[in-house]
């Protein structure tokens, strides 16, 4: 018997339900990560330096649903956002299908195991520091290489 096509094989963003849109969601936290962006060019270059609502350890938002009215900065993605999303990971699911590309083996949805994305060293798990750690003007001093 032929097993059952995943949902993210067969349906665009828009005919996704919410819980399957949000299940894309590797819970890597990359996304939580600030990040500083080349005026001339649009490059965006991560830091480690992590948004003060992640719970580092679990990797995600401590404050999800508020999250828009508690950082004027985070962007909730929708599938209208859909040429937007260079600036996420390229290891991200969001990105990856945007671009006709496979989840990686690592990915939750394709192992059954929330644990596999720290396992597989895709996380920031571990990585990263508080933004109450950091002066602004340092931000520049901490970016990093690992996300991609």
């Amino acid at each position: 018997m032929a097993m059952p096509v995943p949902f993210w094989q067969t349906k665009t963003f828009d005919e996704m339900t919410r819980q399957e849109w949000e299940s894309l969601c590797d819970g890597c936290a990359k996304c939580c990560l600030h990040k500083l962006e080349d005026e001339d060019n649009g490059d965006v270059y991560y830091t480690d330096i992590a948004c003060r609502y992640l719970d580092q350890d679990r990797c995600r938002c401590q404050h999800y649903t508020q999250r828009q009215h508690l950082v004027e900065e985070c962007i909730s993605l929708t599938p209208d956002d859909i040429e937007h999303f260079y600036w996420l990971p390229s290891t991200c699911a969001y990105r990856l299908l945007a671009e006709d590309k496979p989840l990686p083996q690592w990915h939750p949805l394709v192992s059954k195991n929330s644990e596999s994305v720290h396992d597989a060293g895709q996380s920031v798990r571990g990585r990263v520091i508080a933004e109450d750690q950091v002066k602004p003007e340092d931000y520049e001093d901490r970016l990093i290489r690992w996300v991609e």
